[in-house]
């Protein structure tokens, strides 16, 4: 007997069912654990986080983990805001997600971790508020302050606590948990050969160092019963010098095969700036890097495994699944960029599934706004702010947008979507803006992917478009629009330098989209965001770059997480002239001085990448023709993709 519908069917593994333990799946994709700091300082959940969790499971997947709850927060809290198990008055807002969860079609996953030493340490996650005292495997003295070596009463007050916050989680509704035993915590931090120099049963041998381990799986099974899912998070491979190699990790995957009912395959350590993007792929990575890890693990286990790795493709995922390297994909930052990603694939329309940029804004935020944001989605930390103030538009108003750059066009989608009349004028012959250039390097081909997704919107939501025509006041009088939302953009910066208009000057966009303009050596001038990237895309292509910045270090404005992953590349790309004016463009390259000394920078080609402005001039000569309009995008203030984007949404639902 034939299926009731082909929903699924362009990608039949991914959808196929899994049974793990007492929980049927309903396809291959988890929401990979994640956890925003919407948490309330005794580390309890708030209606925020609930209604983020709840939006994963409306998307489709099959089931929504939540990251990093602490079993023992006297010495394991590693963040400034953590979910912390053993709080009293915590189960009320545990119970309430699961419900939401649940009612949402998915299943609630939580991930039981400690922080082992960062508990008493300022890590990247928490600097505030830490435990008083920090306790590793072993004594040692990091930057950070001292670490004490675990008591051994300490260790199995922790173990017992692993069985308690697995019992409250299933007393509450989570229908899994997830051990963490990765990146650099606890469990990590006794398996590594390096930090764990015990003489112990605790230390030593690989069995005595995977002790502390597998004694706390023990107490997480006695604690839920047999056939209650067990997931752990374990490494393939830690590549660092203080963690495992390959050959150990599958080691302690075939240690914990029979305690667990499923294998989340990661690596790295979250700590490490060096690796933290890896750990969380950056844009330097392709996709699906560290599946690799998981299809090895796989090939000597018989537990089922998950992989990851910056996933977000669906016919990738398709293929890890039918090829077997893995059983199930979780994925975390795919689903801030579009909670709906499983759904969309699930009823083929996948065209429309916004990318993950891989730009860390939703890390940034965790840290400076202690909440999330996502560059690319809107609506992402404002589920549940957005889940009751949405209201129908009274009456539909003539529109006109003028500008087709990101902000533009999120405006037009909005504005048409709530029922507006919506006419969007561009004076390119193409929609995108700066999105074009900004997605010309290699390692950033998903802005274009964004800028596609951007485009079919638009005209998907019946917006008339209007393009080789640029906006006039006349314009906009002989359009009479009942609303205006201009979104015009910046201009490029162009300094009166003497020299700038050489044949060697060439602008940053017009390089970006035009490598062939370039000679050998090339001269950056604006060590920001722009031209940081521009050294990296240059050098990619052969040239030889250097980059000239007045202030002490280059893309001192971009957040820490993706500036972690760039600067590596950018140190590998381009000589960098830091606390250095420019005072001359010549022929042969570019008079600078720093510390009181002239010298030349050689070069043949000149970049200019100091900078954008907002043309405020002409944004208030079309501003003074209307009664309503609002301004969104680089125009309003320049800016990256997230202000466009948000700016623009929220002010088309304002019509």
């Amino acid at each position: 007997m034939g299926t009731c519908c082909k929903k699924g069917e362009k990608y039949p593994h991914l959808f196929s069912p899994l049974r793990i333990g007492n929980i049927r799946l309903k396809n291959r994709v988890f929401a990979a654990p994640t956890s925003p700091s919407m948490m309330t300082t005794e580390g309890h959940m708030t209606p925020e986080m609930m209604a983020y969790l709840e939006e994963k499971a409306m998307g489709g997947v099959a089931v929504v983990t939540y990251g990093e709850a602490i079993v023992h927060s006297a010495t394991g809290k590693s963040h400034n805001k953590q979910l912390q198990l053993d709080s009293f008055g915590v189960k009320q807002m545990l119970g309430e997600a699961c419900r939401a969860i649940h009612n949402a079609g998915a299943y609630a996953n939580i991930q039981l971790s400690h922080g082992g030493k960062y508990g008493g340490l300022a890590s990247v996650g928490g600097d505030q508020d830490t435990c008083s005292v920090a306790y590793g495997p072993s004594h040692e003295i990091m930057p950070q302050g001292e670490v004490f070596e675990m008591p051994k009463e300490m260790i199995y007050e922790i173990i017992k606590s692993y069985g308690t916050a697995a019992a409250l989680c299933k007393e509450v509704g989570f229908d899994m948990v997830q051990v963490h035993a990765a990146h650099g915590w606890l469990f990590s931090q006794f398996l590594s050969p390096v930090m764990n120099q015990r003489t112990d049963e605790f230390g030593g041998s690989l069995e005595n160092r995977a002790r502390f381990l597998l004694l706390a799986l023990d107490e997480v099974r006695k604690a839920v019963g047999p056939r209650f899912p067990i997931e752990i998070r374990l490494s393939g491979d830690d590549l660092t010098a203080n963690g495992l190699g390959m050959e150990d990790c599958i080691k302690v995957a075939k240690m914990v095969d029979d305690k667990v009912d499923l294998i989340n395959v990661s690596c790295g350590n979250h700590e490490d700036p060096d690796m933290f993007c890896r750990t969380h792929p950056s844009a330097f990575y392709p996709r699906g890097v560290n599946v690799y890890l998981a299809a090895e693990i796989k090939k000597h286990v018989k537990t089922p495994v998950a992989c990851v790795g910056s996933l977000n493709d669906p016919a990738q995922m398709e293929e890890i699944i039918a090829s077997g390297q893995a059983d199930i994909c979780e994925i975390g930052r795919a689903l801030l960029a579009d909670p709906y990603l499983v759904d969309k694939a699930w009823k083929g329309n996948d065209d429309d599934i916004t990318p993950c940029l891989r730009c860390y804004e939703c890390f940034g935020a965790t840290i400076n706004l202690e909440a999330t944001k996502c560059a690319v989605n809107p609506n992402m930390g404002l589920q549940l702010a957005n889940k009751y103030s949405i209201k129908p538009i009274e009456k539909a108003k003539k529109v006109l947008i003028v500008g087709g750059g990101p902000a533009g066009m999120q405006a037009a989608i909005t504005a048409a979507d709530r029922g507006h009349d919506v006419t969007l004028v561009e004076k390119a012959d193409h929609l995108g803006g700066n999105l074009l250039p900004a997605g010309a390097p290699y390692f950033k081909e998903d802005i274009l992917k964004f800028c596609e997704v951007m485009v079919k919107r638009v005209y998907n939501a019946g917006v008339k478009v209007v393009l080789d025509t640029e906006v006039t006041e006349d314009y906009i009088k002989e359009f009479a629009p009942e609303a205006l939302i201009v979104a015009i953009g910046s201009d490029e910066l162009r300094p009166p330098i003497k020299g700038m208009d050489r044949e060697n000057v060439i602008m940053a966009i017009d390089a970006e989209l035009h490598h062939e303009k370039l000679g050998k050596k090339v001269a950056i001038m604006g060590g920001g965001l722009v031209g940081a990237e521009a050294a990296v895309s240059f050098a990619h292509e052969g040239h030889e770059c250097s980059i000239i910045e007045m202030k002490p270090d280059v893309a001192m404005e971009v957040n820490p997480f993706y500036r972690g992953g760039l600067m590596v590349e950018v140190n590998n790309s381009a000589d960098i002239y830091v606390n250095t004016m420019v005072k001359e463009i010549l022929p042969e390259g570019v008079l600078v001085s720093r510390d009181g000394e002239e010298f030349v920078i050689e070069a043949d080609s000149v970049v200019c990448a100091l900078g954008f402005r907002s043309p405020y001039d002409t944004v208030d000569r079309f501003c003074d023709l209307v009664d309503e309009y609002y301004i969104v995008g680089d125009c309003k203030n320049v800016g990256q993709i997230f202000q466009a984007t948000t700016d623009a949404f929220y002010a088309a639902r304002r019509i």
